[in-house]
């Protein structure tokens, strides 16, 4: 691949233990997995268990969508407790993954939902108690209201609330100065919760000083709910500022990656800064989230896209980047087959809406192409539960990644073991 050489020599510098590892990665949500890595024994039996199936790495979720953390924290509260479950706060999960995996050979990598702070379901996070002004203020059916009002499971926080940020690089900086031994960091939900977040007054004030201008009618010159005769459309529509606002915000992702990055390589330089996203550019801008290189100019494609864009791309702070391949399509070649017509002359043609970048081989190709220049190896993502419940195209989807991206995470652990697909995973390694 294109980035060979430099990711060769970009991991050489990077390696926190001695050896030469891989780019496959077994992912443990917190949630999923709190009963059964809530034994000691347990974590050794598995990590034994995925290092013989050929994962070098795994990353151990240390801060839920709730904004609990599973270690000892005086800034976090402790998730003691998930369905009966509990756990003394002196339980050290995260200290005995780094040191069975370490002596596996294995780096040992920690995820954190960084702008996440309640599950609605559970009414259960920061955002229901320690910190509810936080919460995203969403503008939904023609209305503003709080992300605790609105339907779904994830409570997300306003990432371009100064304090929210603060709040968010202090957990960080204690993370890693309590475990140095950890290898690096890979981050989730560093985004918004989606277009119609967050509408709050700050971030009124933010942007109108970002564009240097008022918004006239805000929220409507954003998003629109409403048509030409004041009556509320079934879904929103962009106003005459909408890709100023895509820009700004992607910005402000942006903004908060580069000062993350700063602040974790000051405690040690060597620490593998990480980051997880969709692979479905087209409309991940929805999120505020730019993860292409600088390289790549989406203005030149997309109408959503200003020509400063471009500015907003991450790509290159980071040391390794996961792109979530969520597709059930594998291949082009499966993909053309599956939307073939016949026209009225009997010949084959390709319904219109044909799209590779869908596919796990496309949009692997995909995130390659505007990623590049970038570092960080690419490695593609499999969502195991996607291909419930008879799980026959999961191996296809971990061999293509291993095909066309420089690895593959599985995620995640839970659904490996209670589906028992050791050898199914195992074939396809």
């Amino acid at each position: 691949m294109k980035r060979i050489l430099i990711y060769v020599l970009s991991a050489l510098a990077l390696c926190s233990c001695c050896g030469k590892f891989n780019n496959n990665y077994m992912w443990f949500d917190c949630e999923a997995n709190y009963a059964v890595l809530s034994n000691p024994d347990s974590i050794d039996f598995y990590l034994h268990k995925v290092k013989d199936l050929g994962f070098d790495n795994v990353v151990v979720d240390v801060k839920s969508i709730m904004g609990d953390v599973l270690y000892d924290s005086d800034i976090a509260p402790f998730m003691g407790e998930f369905k009966g479950v509990r756990r003394a706060k002196d339980y050290d999960m995260m200290g005995r993954f780094i040191e069975t995996g370490h002596s596996l050979g294995m780096r040992v990598f920690a995820s954190m939902n960084i702008f996440a702070g309640g599950h609605k379901y559970f009414k259960w996070g920061i955002i229901y108690g320690e910190h509810p002004e936080w919460q995203s203020i969403c503008y939904t059916g023609g209305k503003l209201v709080p992300i605790a009002d609105t339907p779904g499971y994830n409570g997300m926080l306003n990432p371009s609330n100064p304090e929210v940020q603060d709040y968010q690089i202090s957990i960080l900086k204690e993370f890693f100065t309590k475990y140095r031994k950890c290898d690096g960091i890979i981050f989730d939900r560093v985004r918004y919760d989606g277009i119609t977040s967050d509408f709050s007054e700050l971030s009124r004030r933010q942007f109108e000083e970002y564009s240097a201008s008022a918004v006239e009618n805000f929220p409507e010159d954003i998003i629109s709910w409403y048509d030409e005769e004041g009556n509320l459309r079934d879904k929103w529509v962009r106003g005459p500022r909408f890709n100023e606002w895509v820009e700004w915000r992607a910005g402000v992702i942006h903004d908060f990656v580069e000062r993350a990055h700063k602040e974790i390589k000051s405690i040690r330089r060597n620490i593998i800064i990480g980051d997880y996203t969709g692979a479905w550019y087209d409309t991940y801008y929805e999120l505020g989230v730019n993860w292409a290189s600088k390289n790549f100019d989406p203005s030149e494609t997309y109408d959503w896209a200003t020509p400063n864009y471009k500015n907003t791309g991450y790509a290159e702070m980071l040391d390794v980047y996961m792109t979530g391949l969520y597709y059930t399509v594998i291949t082009k070649a499966e993909m053309d087959e599956t939307y073939k017509v016949v026209g009225e002359n009997g010949e084959s043609a390709l319904q219109l809406s044909l799209n590779y970048n869908y596919t796990v081989e496309g949009g692997a190709e995909f995130a390659e192409r505007i990623t590049e220049g970038a570092k960080a190896p690419l490695v593609g993502s499999v969502y195991v539960d996607q291909f419930a419940p008879s799980y026959e195209k999961f191996g296809s989807a971990v061999k293509q990644c291993l095909e066309s991206s420089d690895g593959v995470m599985v995620f995640d652990f839970c659904h490996i073991r209670a589906n028992n697909l050791w050898d199914v995973l195992e074939d396809a390694m």
